[in-house]
């Protein structure tokens, strides 16, 4: 018998999977990644043995997400079409990873995922696989089993004993790890409905926010965010504080009508607490230190970064490529900047750099003023040369 790795969630889709593998002659192994989202994983182990895996792995991958896939994207200003901080695209490259390095461990000849045919993440998850090791067969099975509906799934589930819960309403399609949530589906499709409150996970609404501004310090060194407060964090501890805070003053919310890699445009919506502290700040103290070429030229890297992220291409060379530069760009990305966190806003109010290159003597408007006005006149006329007639 052959023998796959599912990349198993435990929910209806994947549970079904197993089943359904094995009909097709597979022997299941399943795999189940910790990326922080806040799940009973004995459980899922047991749901996933029940339905007719042979064998399970589960892999805390919190740290390693954090470090190689969290921080790069974040050092790189990586945000895909201005409001997605990207946390289930960058989870993707990270499973694929492990999907490949279990199958070569059981002697496997396939892998198999749960996403469905219009979606990213079976790009990000099957293009990574290829890269990794292209002799892998890859199946997906909601791309080729006869259900039609989540209804017809359920029917499945049932009548082979695969346990399931089914009295649950789940209106929204869910993904979370320590990043970020992305949700989608249920009421989110009319596009002119207000996302409900029962949809966010992670923060409360602005319009019941705290009362008072929260006030918080950011210390970054090399584009490493290493301190709050003046307090240093390990960067798991770090992310996880930061998104409790923000979750209370509701910040890190995005609605997006968004571009799929498939062709298609999808309403999706996003909670982020601590990638959008992060993300300011780290903005307001490359603004600080970063030359206006440089700062400049990185703009267009973060935006294709970011695309390269989206579309599932994290072990191309390009991204290697991009991965060099952007490391440079980062040496003297060290400072603090103060941040106010008040009703779903974050914004940066004190900015502090030992690599500062702002100079009051040379912007201000005062009597310190040290900036030879006169020299002005002359730079204009050099500069608006070419195009006088």
């Amino acid at each position: 018998m052959k023998k796959i790795v599912l990349a198993y969630s435990g929910g209806l889709d994947t549970s079904c999977a197993i089943k359904w593998l094995g009909d097709q002659g597979y022997e299941v192994v399943c795999f189940i990644a910790d990326l922080g989202q806040k799940e009973d994983f004995d459980a899922i182990e047991e749901r996933a043995k029940a339905a007719g895996a042979v064998k399970v792995y589960t892999k805390d991958l919190q740290e390693e997400f954090i470090e190689y896939f969290i921080i790069p994207s974040l050092k790189a200003s990586a945000v895909y079409e201005g409001g997605y901080f990207l946390a289930t695209a960058l989870g993707r490259p990270l499973i694929a990873k492990y999907l490949v390095e279990i199958a070569h461990k059981e002697k496997a000849s396939a892998v198999a995922h749960g996403c469905t045919g219009k979606g990213n993440d079976q790009v990000r998850l099957e293009v990574t696989t290829a890269i990794l090791d292209s002799k892998l067969e890859i199946v997906a099975p909601l791309r080729q089993w006869e259900f039609k509906s989540r209804d017809e799934e359920i029917e499945y589930a049932l009548a082979h004993n695969i346990p399931i819960d089914v009295t649950k309403k789940k209106p929204y399609s869910i993904d979370r790890n320590i990043w970020g949530v992305s949700i989608e589906a249920g009421v989110l499709e009319d596009l002119e409905r207000e996302p409900p409150e029962d949809a966010y996970l992670m923060t409360k609404s602005p319009t019941h926010a705290t009362t008072y501004p929260k006030y918080l310090e950011v210390y970054f060194e090399k584009g490493i965010p290493k301190k709050i407060d003046g307090r240093a964090y390990k960067l798991r501890t770090l992310i996880e504080q930061l998104n409790e805070l923000g979750g209370l003053y509701g910040i890190g919310r995005s609605d997006l009508v968004e571009n799929r890699l498939v062709g298609i445009k999808s309403r999706e919506i996003y909670e982020a607490p601590a990638a959008v502290i992060l993300h300011t700040a780290h903005r307001e103290l490359e603004s600080l230190v970063l030359d206006r070429e440089l700062a400049h030229f990185k703009q267009g890297i973060s935006l294709k970064y970011a695309e390269l992220i989206y579309n599932g291409l994290w072990y191309s060379p390009l991204k290697s490529a991009l991965d060099a530069f952007i490391n440079i760009t980062q040496k003297r990305v060290t400072g603090t900047i103060k941040l106010k966190l008040f009703k779903g806003s974050c914004v940066a109010v004190s900015r502090q750099s030992a690599y500062s290159l702002y100079k009051k003597e040379l912007s201000t408007y005062g009597k310190e003023d040290e900036f030879d006005q006169r020299l002005a006149q002359g730079f204009i006329k050099i500069w608006g040369m070419p195009y006088q007639r």
